[in-house]
């Protein structure tokens, strides 16, 4: 009885299945995390681009209509 129960054990000790899904778990969560702080950081940079493009598509200019980022719009 107690030798079926300490093979149990030993093989449940080498089992790293759960490890594998854990690590993955970890890894898409830093991903994420990445992702966030980039669409952040760069967030105003692509919004003033793409206004730019969108003036330029239908003929204006653009202007700043103040000091921080993704405020120009098209007159």
């Amino acid at each position: 009885m107690l030798s079926a129960f300490l093979k149990s054990v030993s093989h449940a000790r080498r089992d790293e299945t759960g490890a594998t899904a854990v690590e993955y778990g970890i890894m898409v969560a830093l991903i994420a995390v990445v992702i966030i702080v980039a669409v952040t950081a760069l967030g105003g940079t692509v919004k003033d681009t793409f206004t730019q493009v969108q003036c330029s598509v239908s003929g204006k200019t653009t202007y700043s209509a103040g000091a921080s980022a993704g405020q120009g719009a098209c007159p």
